[in-house]
């Protein structure tokens, strides 16, 4: 049984983790959500010394919570990209560090993978193939997962991703941030027939719309006008749990409709949800009760493991690790990296 040290700092989140292949011995995060409060959003600059702050606690904690002694670990992985690059450097150094001074293989791996990752350690028996809907603050992608490092777009986002209009729909209406559970918290009280939004359909040069690509972008526009225009009426105080829940019911309508369709249209039996937005209460009910329709299998992991967190990390890791794939110590940090090129973090075999 392959045991992995694995630590998490993409963004804005501290965390290390224990996991034994497909089970977590400890995950232990570290959130800056307060600290970020103020600003509306996550300030890069703070979000890295905040983890050089915690870094160290939280391994410490991880280590104690799974009660593992060091000659048990078998490798140490880290989030290496996509992520902010002073956030993914305070991880990764931690992480060649520690494999320098315990003498063991390292492993860089890619955050998205990682939320692919997140549904194995609550349905341990999963196996490719399958589709996996990954939706979070910076992105949103409809992914064919073939196997391990095996992976295929089949449709994304062409401006913001789902999480990053939950945000700015929340800031707009002068909610707070973190956008998405306080819009869900709403949404749940309000009408979500209320008002009419569009679809952020993509459209196709040759005509007609992409089955899968999205946009929302026009609907986080849309927000902004009906906004306005309640306001140019006199409507005060703003009908915000009815604005919040058709909203929400846009998105999770979007989202479900091409996830669906693309389950379908390319075979795949099984839907797999990763990422922030994984939480949403809409996008679980609308996706759950289509896929009943259409005879697919959904898994949802459970909500702890929907946020950054590194038990994902090392999950995914503990796959690699078995397949032979180790990281070179010369492996640096990137901001940007398609999940399609995940076997590029790899140069041999352990």
């Amino acid at each position: 049984m392959t045991v992995i040290l694995a630590i998490e700092t993409s963004c804005d989140e501290t965390s290390v983790a224990i996991v034994k292949n497909r089970t977590i011995l400890s995950n232990v995060v570290s959130s800056q959500i307060k600290v970020h409060q103020k600003y509306g959003g996550v300030v890069p600059e703070i979000a890295s010394r905040q983890h050089l702050e915690q870094i160290n606690i939280c391994l410490e904690e991880a280590l104690t919570q799974a009660q593992v002694e060091w000659s048990r670990i078998d490798a140490i992985a880290a989030t290496v990209a996509p992520g902010l690059v002073g956030s993914l450097m305070v991880g990764l150094t931690t992480a060649k560090t520690l494999a320098i001074l315990k003498d063991l293989p390292f492993l860089g791996i890619h955050h998205l993978e990682g939320h692919l990752y997140a549904s194995y350690l609550s349905e341990p028996g999963l196996e490719p193939p399958f589709l996996s809907l990954l939706v979070s603050g910076g992105h949103t992608s409809l992914i064919a997962v073939k196997g391990c490092g095996d992976y295929q777009i089949l449709g994304t986002t062409r401006d913001d991703a789902a999480g990053e209009a939950f945000d700015k729909v929340a800031r707009l209406l002068s909610m707070g941030y973190p956008g998405g559970p306080l819009i869900d918290r709403a949404a749940q009280k309000g009408n979500p027939q209320a008002f009419p939004l569009p679809d952020g359909r993509v459209s196709l040069p040759s005509g007609g719309y992409h089955p899968y690509d999205m946009s929302f972008s026009g609907l986080k526009t849309a927000m902004l006008r009906l906004v306005q225009k309640l306001e140019a009426q006199g409507i005060n105080p703003l009908p915000i749990d009815d604005l919040a829940a058709s909203f929400q019911t846009t998105v999770a309508k979007s989202l479900t409709r091409r996830t669906i369709n693309c389950a379908l249209e390319e075979g795949l039996d099984k839907i797999i949800v990763g990422g922030g937005v994984a939480a949403n209460s809409g996008l679980r009910q609308h996706l759950q009760a289509a896929a009943e329709v259409h005879s697919l299998k959904v898994y949802f992991p459970p909500l702890s493991l929907c946020t950054d967190n590194a038990a994902m990390i090392g999950c995914a890791a503990a796959e690699h690790f078995n397949q032979g794939h180790i990281s070179p110590l010369t492996l640096g940090v990137s901001s940007r990296m398609p999940i399609t090129e995940v076997m590029k973090l790899y140069d041999r075999v352990y």
